[in-house]
């Protein structure tokens, strides 16, 4: 049996895509993706889902008294499907210690940046690219990591980095790493763990 895969996405979903196409080719033979979260109903990302055939789920955290009641509706529709290996694919909420404990070596992030650089609180989306032009750095690029309670802390899975060209903005860079990095170590990260994960059983 294959690897059941939710992803949890917020946005445009570009990293989801880069996935469903993964499964569609081959490179993910060992995962299904069989559900995608949002915590934002107006996530293009539940559209990308929706066209390739998987059950997409919305949990609101204005409509959560607190994050151990949003955290719990995840679980639910988690346990409810299935689900063995968690993906974080441009996912904006923090998650707690209680929930990345419960999912421990099994909740994976990717995050636009080689880690220990420009990451951890505060570095998300563009403030990653921003933050790499303002320091002068010649190369960056995109790590794909376990989750744990600590923001970008958890064990580091897969790197690939990306040159840095002169007169690049934050808007170029970050569609260069998502292009030449994001997409292609995602996919494979996912791989690899979901072929761990079928080895366990």
């Amino acid at each position: 049996m294959l690897t059941r895969i939710a992803v949890l996405v917020s946005g445009g979903g570009t990293n989801l895509q880069a996935i469903i196409d993964a499964q569609k080719s081959g490179i993910i033979k060992n995962g299904e993706i069989v559900a995608v979260i949002s915590n934002n109903s107006g996530a293009y990302a539940l559209e990308r889902a929706k066209k390739a055939g998987i059950d997409t789920y919305t949990v609101l955290k204005k409509d959560c008294a607190s994050q151990a009641e949003f955290e719990g509706k995840l679980v639910d529709i988690l346990e409810k499907c299935g689900v063995q290996l968690i993906v974080l694919a441009g996912f904006m909420s923090i998650l707690s210690e209680n929930f990345t404990s419960k999912y421990d070596k099994r909740i994976i992030n990717v995050h636009p940046s080689l880690i220990p650089s420009f990451c951890g609180k505060g570095y998300y989306g563009l403030k990653v690219h921003e933050a790499a032009l303002e320091y002068g750095v010649k190369v960056t690029g995109a790590t794909v990591h376990f989750v744990n309670e600590i923001p970008d802390g958890g064990e580091i899975i897969l790197q690939k980095s990306v040159a840095i060209k002169k007169g690049d903005t934050p808007e170029i860079l970050q569609k260069r790493v998502m292009e030449q990095a994001e997409w292609k170590i995602l996919p494979r990260a996912v791989e690899l763990v979901s072929a761990g994960i079928r080895k366990e059983k």
